[in-house]
């Protein structure tokens, strides 16, 4: 007999239509077919109809789109853009800048280098977004504090200080902390499935010092 903790397992497992591995959901994108029969992509996982998975990285649906493994899972003619890796990646990077919004005005969020050195050398942080044209010193200070934290957050830079702002609410945001807590969780999941599709570190940090 299931155990209701393996029967929750596997209600959150689906099928990668490119190597036919059954994994956890955060680890997948879902699709759905649109009224014209072309892919879309459902992040959220929320839209009506047949979900189809693929796994959360850039060469995996590359090759779903390359190889028409959409219309072979749906068992009918789809059509799946070149440019769906791409499409994917602009919506991924969307949704973690809404969810740093919404982080923000629920509390979760907080932002300056203070109260940021204050959230990591407290282990309250769970990620660190620093804005990727922020000026290094600030950045080798809290990359600093990090290796001495109780609770060391993970690191992403893949937003400018322009686009933290627009998000934020402010001008020319470069250092915030995502405070742990189950808001973090989600925003976790979107992250790592953003790192499937490119570096969550600007190239040029790791030339620095």
């Amino acid at each position: 007999m299931t155990t209701p903790a393996t029967h929750a397992q596997a209600s959150r497992e689906r099928r990668d239509i490119v190597s036919g591995e059954v994994m956890d959901e955060d680890r997948l994108i879902r699709f759905v077919t649109g009224p014209d029969g072309t892919v879309i992509p459902d992040l959220a996982r929320k839209l009506p109809g047949r979900g189809i998975w693929v796994a959360a990285d850039r060469v995996s649906l590359a090759t779903a789109v390359k190889k028409g493994l959409f219309s072979r899972a749906a068992k009918t003619k789809l059509t799946a853009p070149a440019d769906l890796p791409d499409s994917v990646e602009a919506l991924l990077h969307k949704r973690l800048l809404d969810g740093l919004g919404l982080a923000r005005r629920s509390g979760d969020l907080t932002s300056g280098f203070e109260k940021v050195m204050s959230a990591i050398r407290g282990g309250k942080a769970a990620w660190l977004v620093e804005a990727s044209d922020g000026a290094a010193d600030g950045r080798r200070k809290l990359l600093g504090a990090i290796h001495s934290s109780p609770s060391p957050p993970q690191l992403i830079g893949v937003f400018s200080s322009t686009e933290l702002g627009l998000a934020l609410g402010g001008e020319n945001v470069i250092h915030t902390a995502f405070l742990a807590g189950r808001a973090s969780k989600r925003w976790t999941s979107d992250a790592r499935r953003l790192s499937g599709f490119r570096p969550l570190l600007p190239e040029s940090w790791r030339e620095e010092p």
